[in-house]
């Protein structure tokens, strides 16, 4: 090699080795330190304060599909053949969230009453209200000029009807599903990761009652659960905490590591009914009529165009939902032109929507989150509206530990209907709403019940500049009959049918469902109509699907953050 060569391989070398130190000094992000205070995270002698670098986003839980948010405007109707000018149309924001892909079928329900069969079986005295709350209400299908027997035996349970959307089940049922959901996907994560031993495999848990993990319990005192038996535990996330010297080693076998943690982003968000906004929203999909920045022309259906049968060529005049096209005609004429349900017709039957929802028109109309009222204000929240807040907090004992419902805990409520619910189940955290004190002096709010707030409490009265200690009576706006309650054993209700003259029959547990059914005429699959039915009923053409927020930004596919670096 002569001198030349030598000197430029040299030189090379040089130059790649500054490259590396230069790198390595001015291209430092901040995975191990923070970045206002200089602290690292893995260093144990410092803290071991964790911090979560490695979050690459939110996946979409199990059969769920992302919603990205918008603007759009909320109860724009293309019909109102009723002139109750029940949809006033209000510009709103909806945030991203995910929502099922299709509505919740019998044999997911199915499941969900074989779980709570096996947990809190129906043949202990402690636990047989817990079961008999969650099963459906066969007998919807029955009609006292029908002959429809065979339904109500068989359409929940037979596997015939296995992927058809579940009904018979009340806003009550619904919402109590949603919250269940929450505990077994996130149950299952902590399975995966190792976090926990298989349940159903383990020989202690087949104590009755003791298998039920909740997810707010286990992120307030993982040691409250299963009680307190730690051997379900196989192991934690790596800890940075440092040992303390002279601390004995965890025993073979024992739990090590750390519990998780709300900011390690593995568990999933809590699973509920979509509100109303988020349901139209959902179910317009107005993104595919996005021409630039603005939204041509106006959608009347989930699918786009102002007809109810399919243009294209190859599927022309085949209907695009199943519902009820004339008096005495559920599915038109036998062949060509039916929509193949009579009554209602396995989920992804027909053809998405654009942003991929399944039945969003057809089949079965759905419960939304929201309490029901006439009109919604144009003076009402413009962003993710919602009525039906009750705040809550989790209730504290005098040690300071939070408080989890137990089997001689567990408090049960009479439905107006005479149905036997329990408030909350055993394992689950325990919540109160917020006192007065809590809501002193905030801008946001002023007390934990809002489901009335602006319509129908005392400030929307003609009375509104009175006390209620000056008022016998608080004055309703509306006035639907008020179920006389007997103080004791699980609040024991008088049934007895009300004989007043009533104005309407709109109260606080009147709940909106969202889209038309199979026993529905075309004017009600207009996502944006809208009606309501007391949360505790339940129907044969009502059915639902939850929900649950999306965490972070709107979407991953733009507009991600440049990295700032460090210079010295």
């Amino acid at each position: 090699m002569t001198i030349k060569n030598l000197f430029n391989v040299t030189r090379f070398l040089t130059l790649v080795f500054a490259t590396i130190l230069f790198a390595s000094c001015h291209n430092r992000t901040y995975d191990n330190k923070s970045s206002l205070t200089g602290w690292s995270s893995k260093d144990k002698a410092a803290g071991g304060f964790s911090s979560n670098k490695n979050f690459k986003g939110q996946q979409a839980p199990p059969g769920m599909v992302l919603i990205e948010g918008g603007s759009f405007t909320m109860g724009h109707v293309q019909d109102d053949v009723l002139f109750d000018w029940n949809t006033t149309p209000v510009k709103q924001q909806v945030r991203s969230f995910y929502l099922d892909e299709t509505e919740v079928t019998n044999s997911e329900y199915l499941f969900y009453l074989q779980w709570m069969e096996k947990v809190f079986p129906p043949n202990d005295l402690n636990y047989k209200d817990i079961y008999l709350s969650a099963v459906p209400d066969t007998l919807v299908w029955r009609n006292v000029l029908g002959f429809n027997e065979l339904l109500t035996e068989n359409y929940l349970r037979h596997p015939a009807y296995a992927d058809y959307p579940v009904v018979g089940v009340s806003w009550v049922q619904a919402n109590q599903y949603c919250k269940w959901r929450t505990d077994r996907v996130n149950e299952k994560i902590l399975m995966d990761k190792g976090v926990l031993n298989p349940l159903f495999r383990s020989d202690s848990l087949e104590v009755i009652g003791q298998n039920n993990f909740n997810t707010d319990t286990y992120l307030s005192n993982p040691n409250l659960l299963f009680n307190g038996d730690s051997t379900i535990y196989r192991k934690g996330l790596p800890s940075n905490a440092k040992r303390k010297k002279g601390a004995p080693k965890p025993s073979r076998g024992s739990f090590t590591g750390r519990h998780v943690k709300i900011s390690d982003g593995i568990l999933t968000s809590k699973f509920r009914l979509p509100t109303e906004a988020e349901w139209e929203y959902a179910a317009k999909a107005i993104v595919e009529n996005r021409e630039y920045n603005n939204i041509r022309g106006r959608k009347k259906y989930a699918w786009n165009g102002k007809y109810t049968r399919n243009k294209s060529k190859k599927f022309r005049g085949d209907q695009l939902a199943n519902f009820k096209q004339g008096k005495g005609d559920y599915s038109g004429i036998p062949g060509w032109s039916s929509d193949g349900a009579d009554i209602t017709i396995q989920v992804r039957s027909y053809n998405p929507n654009a942003f991929g929802l399944y039945d969003m028109s057809g089949n079965v109309a759905e419960w939304v989150a929201d309490v029901y009222r006439p009109i919604i204000d144009n003076d009402a929240n413009d962003f993710n509206y919602f009525r039906g807040n009750i705040f809550t907090k989790k209730m504290i004992d005098a040690d300071g530990r939070v408080v989890m419902v137990d089997d001689a805990s567990v408090e049960y409520d009479t439905l107006d209907n005479g149905k036997i619910v329990p408030k909350a189940l055993p394992g689950s955290i325990k919540y109160i709403p917020v006192s007065k004190r809590d809501a002193y002096m905030r801008n946001n709010y002023d007390k934990a019940y809002n489901v009335d707030a602006r319509d129908g409490d005392l400030a929307s009265t003609k009375l509104y500049d009175k006390d209620e200690d000056e008022l016998e009576t608080k004055p309703r706006m509306y006035n639907s009959p008020v179920k006389p309650r007997v103080i004791g054993e699980s609040g024991f209700i008088q049934q007895q049918y009300d004989t007043k003259k009533r104005n309407t029959l709109i109260s606080d547990k009147s709940r909106v469902y969202k889209g038309g059914s199979w026993r529905d005429r075309e004017y009600w699959l207009d996502p944006s109509q809208r009606r309501y039915l007391p949360e505790y009923m339940a129907t044969n053409y009502i059915g639902f699907r939850c929900a649950t927020d999306r965490l972070g930004p709107m979407t991953y596919k733009r507009r991600k953050p440049t990295t700032t670096k460090i210079r010295y």
